[in-house]
Formats: C-alpha cells, sequence, structure tokens
C-alpha cells in the first residue's frame, strides 16, 4: 500500500502544470508542488477559492460545480480583459468515482493555452516567411493541384518562362510549360520508386518550354504531395541550365584550344629538328645536282630525270621552309602594323595569278582601324594562306570576301574570310589545324598550310576558329589584339 501511494504521489508531482484535487464541498485534499508555488504548503483542509483566488464562495464559472453536478468532465476559459497575454486560463476538471460511480472528489487542473488572435498571427507570420523563402529561391518554384492549375509561381519562375505571376496564376497549366508528353513522362518517374524513390524526382534534366515556345534545358527536383495515400498537389523547383551549359561549353571549347597550343608546342620543336636535319642534305642535292646538269654534256633523257631529281628536291626545301615556319623558328618583330594595308598588300600579290582570274573578291574593310601589335612577316604568311586555301577550295571559281571589324571590348580587331567553296565535312573540321592534315591528292598539300596558320594565330595572343556547312562555303573568323597598351606604337609602314 505504502508502495502504491508513493507511486500516486510521484506521478501528481510529474505533472508539469497545476493540480488540484478537492472534495464536493471544496476542500482542498491534495496539491503538487506547481499548484503549491508561492503558497503556504499548509493548505489542506482549506477551502480552494479562498486560497487560490481570496474568495468567500466558489467561482461562478468553476468547472468543479459542473462536475459536481453532471458527474461528466468540463472545462473553463477566461482571459482579463486587461491582460494582455498571448495566453488565456484554462480550468479543466474530472471527477473521481467511487465503485458505485459517486464523485467523491474533483480534480482540477489549472493551464495556459494560446489565444486565437496569437495562434492566427503566429500562422499570418509563418505564411509570410514561407512565402519570402518561395519568393527569395534562385530557381523557379512551381506547385499546381493533381489537375494541373497553378497555385505557386514565383518570380524567378516567371523570369524563365516568360508568363506573369497573374497569368500562371489565372490562366496557365502545368502542362502547357512542357513540350509534347514531357509533363506526363514527369509524372510517370514521380510515382516510380527508380528515380529517388516513390513520390520524389531528382536532378531530373527536362525540357521546359517558354511562352514565346522556345525550349530550354532545366534541372528538376520535384515531389507530390499527398494528403494520407491520396495525391492533391506536386511541386517543382526548376533550375536553369543555360549558364552551366554555356560555361561547360566555353571549358570544354578552352580545354581543346589548350591541348591543341601544347600538341602544336611540341610537333613544332619536332619539325625544327627535323627541317635542320633534313636542310644539309638537301642542299647537297640540289648543289651537286646543278653541277652536274653544268659540267656534263648528257642525253636529253638523263637530263630530264636530273631535271626532276632538282624539282623534287627543291620540293622537300620548300616542305623544310614551312616546317620551319610552322616552328617559328625564326626572330620575331613585334611592331604596330595596319592590318587593312597588309591585306591590300596580299591581295596585290595574288589577284592577277591564274587561280584567282575567275575569283570575284569582296573587300569589306572597315576604316579608321587601330593598327594590330604583330610580326609582318607572320601575318603575311597567315593571310597567303588562309586566301590561297580559300581559292583552291572554289577550284579558281566564286566568290571570295574579307571582312575587317573592330570587336566590341574595343582591344581586338577581326577578319573573316568566306569563300563560296563546298565547305568542309563536318568529319574534317576538328583536323584542319593538325600538322600533316590535308584532304588534297598526295603530292599537292603538305598539310603544314593551317597549322602554320594556327601556330602564328596563338603566338600573336589571338584566336581563330571556322564556321562551314558542306555546300555553303567556308569562313575563317582570326581575332588578333591592337596595338593599344603595347606603348601606343604607331603602324610601321
Amino acid at each position: 500500500m505504502e508502495y502504491e501511494n508513493s507511486i500516486k504521489c510521484k506521478a501528481i508531482e510529474a505533472f508539469r502544470k497545476k493540480l488540484v484535487i478537492i472534495s464536493r464541498d471544496y476542500k482542498i485534499l491534495a496539491a503538487n508542488q506547481h499548484a503549491l508555488k508561492d503558497l503556504d504548503e499548509k493548505i489542506t483542509g482549506e477551502l480552494c477559492h479562498e486560497i487560490f483566488f481570496g474568495l468567500t464562495t466558489p467561482c461562478k464559472e468553476c468547472p468543479a460545480t459542473e462536475v459536481m453536478q453532471s458527474g461528466r468532465p468540463a472545462v473553463r476559459h477566461f482571459q482579463n480583459d486587461t491582460d494582455k497575454s498571448e495566453k488565456i486560463q484554462c480550468l479543466y476538471s474530472y471527477p473521481i468515482l467511487s465503485k458505485d460511480n459517486q464523485t467523491e472528489g474533483i480534480v482540477v487542473l489549472d493551464f495556459e493555452v494560446p489565444t486565437l488572435g496569437f495562434l492566427e498571427d503566429k500562422l499570418r507570420r509563418s505564411n509570410a516567411l514561407l512565402r519570402n523563402l518561395i519568393l527569395s529561391s534562385v530557381d523557379a518554384v512551381i506547385a499546381a493541384d493533381i489537375s494541373g492549375n497553378i497555385f505557386i509561381f514565383n518570380d524567378v519562375a516567371s523570369e524563365i518562362s516568360g508568363y506573369s505571376v497573374h497569368e500562371a496564376l489565372t490562366q496557365l497549366n502545368i502542362r502547357d510549360l512542357y513540350p509534347g508528353n514531357v509533363a506526363f513522362l514527369v509524372m510517370k518517374k514521380l510515382r516510380s520508386e527508380e528515380f529517388g524513390g516513390k513520390g520524389k524526382l531528382k536532378s531530373y534534366h527536362v525540357d521546359f518550354m517558354r511562352k514565346t515556345g522556345k525550349v530550354i534545358p532545366i534541372s528538376l527536383n520535384a515531389s507530390i504531395i499527398y494528403e494520407g495515400q491520396k495525391e492533391v498537389a506536386t511541386i517543382g523547383f526548376f533550375h536553369d541550365l543555360r549558364d552551366e551549359l554555356k560555361m561547360k561549353k566555353e571549358l570544354e571549347k578552352a580545354q581543346s584550344q589548350l591541348l591543341q597550343a601544347e600538341k602544336m608546342a611540341s610537333l613544332g620543336k619536332l619539325a625544327a629538328g627535323v627541317a635542320h636535319q633534313l636542310n644539309n642534305p638537301l642542299g647537297g642535292i640540289t648543289l651537286f645536282t646543278q653541277l652536274v646538269l653544268e659540267d656534263y654534256d648528257l642525253p636529253e633523257k638523263a637530263k630530264d630525270d636530273l631535271n626532276r631529281i632538282l624539282k623534287d628536291a627543291q620540293r622537300c626545301r620548300d616542305t623544310v621552309k614551312e616546317l620551319l615556319e610552322f616552328a617559328r623558328q625564326t626572330r620575331q618583330e613585334m611592331q604596330a602594323h595596319d592590318l587593312n594595308k597588309a591585306i591590300n598588300r596580299t591581295l596585290f600579290l595574288l589577284e592577277n595569278q591564274t587561280l584567282f582570274h575567275n575569283i570575284r573578291i569582296d573587300k569589306q574593310l572597315a576604316p579608321s582601324l587601330p593598327p594590330v601589335h604583330g610580326d609582318i612577316q607572320q601575318l603575311n604568311h597567315l593571310l597567303m594562306n588562309i586566301i590561297l586555301n580559300a581559292a583552291e577550295a572554289m577550284e579558281g571559281n566564286g566568290t571570295l570576301t574579307v571582312k575587317t571589324e573592330r570587336c566590341e571590348d574595343k582591344k581586338r580587331l577581326l577578319i573573316a574570310i568566306s569563300d563560296t567553296g563546298p565547305g568542309i565535312p563536318d568529319h574534317v573540321r576538328p583536323n584542319i589545324f593538325e600538322p600533316f592534315f590535308t584532304t588534297k591528292e598526295p603530292g599537292k598539300g603538305t598539310g603544314l598550310g593551317l597549322s602554320m596558320v594556327y601556330g602564328i594565330v596563338e603566338n600573336h595572343g589571338g584566336k581563330i576558329h571556322t564556321l562551314s556547312r558542306p555546300g555553303e562555303g567556308t569562313t575563317f573568323i582570326i581575332e588578333l589584339l591592337t596595338a593599344e597598351g603595347n606603348n601606343g606604337e604607331k603602324p610601321s609602314e
């Protein structure tokens, strides 16, 4: 019995609110420590309304009175009109019944609960916070009911889609934001277990359709919202991938250019070594062949054979010369030069050649260009190679367009050399700047011309790329730095 009483006492004391047990005549039978706070502990036998409220008669709204009358639990709420607290007082009473269901005593619990106004204010603050979180998201946030009607559409969603928030909330269906049957596929994956668990879709790349009809790449994280087992809505976070894909493409291009530059540097050293090794024996072959032709009276057939040897040796020497140019073994003289003048000089040397007789030359040279910073000999080689390539691609018949202009950043000049030839096949284009790569017949090209062009452009801190489609001609676009900022040099004559 003592043990049971001890447990009961501990249970009463463990209750964290005020707990008082009274008799049917309102006398206090027991109370826990929360109820005794700031009171004399010797309150047993005293009247509860006198001890707690200083009244001579029971409280008018006392729930214990209702319990005595009905035998059922009762609750009362009250708040002082002058009390601006965010909580109201709550008295809850329930009967202690005897074996024959007679009320022997009443338990009164006294605790505080938040006011309705406080709860409403807290709800408003929570909603405002949620709204700010959604509006502040760096990604588009779109939520729709199970029929596709949109009820959340933040500002980023408006920017990406082109629809105003009002349009989306009043006129738009979530299916309108996906091309074709993509919306159906998204829901199918959301309901699957394979893409992040049922009801979830993580980092799924999907097409998103703007108001204009333009399709853009999106990374989608989405969820189904459930009430019990029932689907009631979906919410998605749409991350625009355009900037990331653009950066990735630029990075891949930069990596490709770096690899190409490293390849050129390695092959340049190799080419220079080979060229120097070949120069001496080729000089000997040429010299002694000429001496034999001059010093001996030979039959015509023998002379023809020796001339053929001389011609092939000269061709080898030309190849060696191109190798040395490719390897950039000549001393550079970097000065300021008039780019338009260099182009006009190159065209003057070429336009009277037989290959150019049926080629119309269209010069679109921007006036008053600032000088370009470079080695004029190498720039001449660069222009000569590209223009000759264009003429050969057109087989001596077509239009050659040479255009110059200043780039928007004012620090670079642009040269565009276009032909109306057959264009470069897609599978060939990645290799055109590689040494010894050529599509010409054997004996008609060394494959070093465009390699040398690439090396010259890189050596001048510039860039070169091509635009070409089979059957639509080719354009070589070259960007070179101006001489501005290089001690303000004037162009050389």
